[in-house]
C-alpha cells in the first residue's frame, strides 16, 4: 500500500495533469477518493468560456472566401489568431483546471478521435470540435460520443465525408462522383473495432455507402442530410443489413459501439495510458467487460480504472508525451498570461514535436514512451526545460521538489543545496518529473 504522500502524487501524476504547489498536502488524506470526486463533479475551466462555436466560425470562413476574390489577403491572419487563442486556451485550462482528471480523459479521447489541423480547412473549429463532441461525453456512453464526433463538421471535413457521394443516388448520378471510403474505414479501425476487429475491405465499402448523405451544411455551418447523396439499396455491414436512409448510419454507429471488439479496442488503449506501456491483461478482461455490461458507460469504465489495484500498482514508468511535460511543467511555475503568452505556448509544443491538434495522421499521437525518446526530442526537451527554468526559477528550493514528485536517492542527491534556477531545471529534468 502506496503512502499517503506518495499516493497523493501518484494520483495527481497519473489520473490529472502534475501536481500544482499545495495540492499533495490537499488530497493526501484520500488520493483514490479525490480521483473519483473529480469524476463525480467535474467543470468546465473558464479558459474555454466565449470560444465560438463551429458554425459560427464556418460561417465566418465562407464570408472570408467569398470575400477573398476581390482582396486574396484578407482575413488569412483571423483564422490563424483563432487556432492560436483556441490552443492557447487548451494548454490553459490543463494548467488551470479544478479537475485535470477530466483534462487528462479530454485529451485522451481526443487524440482517440483524432481530427488534425494539418488539414486546414478544419483547423480553426478543432477547438470546437473537443469541446462539443468530446469534453460533453467523456464521463458519459462511448455510443453518444461516437455519433456526436461522426456528425460534427470537424470530422466530417477531416475524412471527407462531407464529399463522399453514393455512387447510384441522384446526385451521384448527375455529379457523375462516388463514395470517399475515409471516415467509413478510420471508425472501424481508429474508433470502435480496431485494425483487428474482424472487418474486411467489403465492410469498408458497405459502411462508406451507408453514411453517404451525412454532410455539412455550407450556410449554416452545421450538420445536415441530403438525401440525394445516399447511396441507394441495401448494404452489408458485419453480416447485417441496412437499407433505411439516413438512419442506416445511426443505427450502423449503435451496432458498432456495442461490440466485442470495441470494447476490447477501447479498454486496451485506455489501460495503455493510465497503467503502462503493455498494460495487464486483467485490466484489460475487466475494462472491457464494463465496458460491454454498461453499454459503454463511460464513467463506470473510468471509475473501475481508477479502482483497480494494477492501475495503482504499476510504477510511474511511462514518458511523459510534450504536451503532459509543458502542462505539468507550468502547474508547477504558472503560466504567463497575454497574446504573446499564447504565441509561446503554442509555440512551445510546436518546438517540442506535438503541436496542439496537429496528429499526422488520423491515428492520433502514440501514447508508447518510443514515440517520444528520440535523442534529438529529448534535447529539446532539455533545452525547452532550462529555459523556463531560468525565467521561473529564482527563489526555487530543493524543498519544493517534494511538493511534484517521489525523488529516488540520485534525483535527491542532485538536488541537494541545489537551489535557483539551476535547482529547478534539475528537478524538471529528473527522471520522476519526466514520468507518469
Amino acid at each position: 500500500m502506496r503512502m499517503s504522500k506518495e499516493a497523493a502524487l501518484f494520483a495527481l501524476t497519473r489520473f490529472g495533469m502534475g501536481a500544482a504547489p499545495g495540492e499533495v498536502a490537499a488530497i493526501a488524506a484520500d488520493p483514490r477518493a479525490w480521483v473519483l470526486e473529480r469524476l463525480e463533479h467535474p467543470s468546465v475551466p473558464a479558459e474555454l468560456s466565449g470560444l465560438p462555436d463551429h458554425a459560427t466560425t464556418l460561417r465566418r470562413m465562407e464570408e472570408i472566401k467569398k470575400a477573398q476574390k476581390a482582396n486574396p489577403e484578407l482575413g488569412k491572419d483571423e483564422m490563424r489568431r483563432l487556432f492560436v487563442t483556441e490552443a492557447a486556451a487548451r494548454i490553459r485550462a490543463g494548467v488551470t483546471s479544478p479537475s485535470p482528471v477530466v483534462e487528462r480523459l479530454v485529451r485522451f479521447w481526443s487524440n482517440h478521435f483524432t481530427v488534425s489541423a494539418q488539414r486546414h480547412n478544419v483547423a480553426p473549429i478543432i477547438g470546437a470540435f473537443e469541446r462539443e463532441a468530446i469534453r460533453p461525453q467523456v464521463l458519459g456512453h462511448f455510443h453518444d460520443m461516437l455519433r456526436a464526433v461522426v456528425r460534427h463538421p470537424a470530422m466530417l471535413g477531416y475524412l471527407d465525408n462531407a464529399q463522399s457521394i453514393g455512387p447510384n443516388s441522384p446526385a451521384g448520378q448527375k455529379q457523375r462522383k462516388g463514395l470517399n471510403e475515409n471516415l467509413a474505414r478510420e471508425i472501424l479501425e481508429l474508433h470502435t473495432l480496431g485494425v483487428d476487429g474482424g472487418y474486411g475491405q467489403a465492410d469498408v465499402e458497405a459502411f462508406a455507402g451507408i453514411l453517404t448523405g451525412w454532410t455539412i451544411d455550407p450556410a449554416g455551418g452545421f450538420f445536415r442530410y441530403v438525401p440525394n447523396r445516399h447511396e441507394p439499396g441495401p448494404k452489408r455491414l458485419l453480416g447485417q443489413v441496412f437499407d433505411g436512409g439516413e438512419m442506416e448510419a445511426e443505427r450502423a454507429l449503435l451496432i458498432l459501439s456495442r461490440e466485442k471488439s470495441t470494447a476490447r479496442f477501447v479498454a486496451t488503449k485506455l489501460a495503455r495510458h493510465f497503467a503502462a506501456d503493455e498494460p495487464p491483461p486483467a485490466l484489460i478482461d475487466a475494462l472491457a467487460r464494463t465496458f460491454l455490461d454498461t453499454d459503454g458507460d463511460l464513467l463506470a469504465v473510468t471509475r473501475l480504472l481508477v479502482m483497480r489495484g494494477e492501475t495503482w500498482s504499476q510504477p510511474l514508468a511511462k514518458l511523459r508525451s510534450p504536451d503532459d511535460l509543458v502542462i505539468a511543467a507550468l502547474r508547477l511555475t504558472g503560466a504567463e498570461s497575454g497574446e504573446d503568452a499564447d504565441r509561446r505556448l503554442v509555440q512551445s509544443l510546436n518546438l517540442l514535436g506535438q503541436p496542439v491538434w496537429s496528429a499526422p495522421s488520423p491515428a492520433g499521437w502514440t501514447d508508447r514512451a518510443e514515440g517520444w525518446m528520440a535523442p534529438e526530442a529529448l534535447m529539446l526537451r532539455l533545452e525547452w526545460l532550462k529555459a523556463l527554468a531560468d525565467r521561473k526559477g529564482k527563489g526555487f528550493t530543493p524543498a519544493q521538489a517534494e511538493q511534484v514528485i517521489a525523488a529516488g536517492p540520485a534525483t535527491r542527491q542532485a538536488l541537494s543545496g541545489a537551489g535557483g534556477p539551476e535547482g529547478l531545471f534539475l528537478l524538471l529534468a529528473s527522471r520522476e518529473f519526466q514520468r507518469r
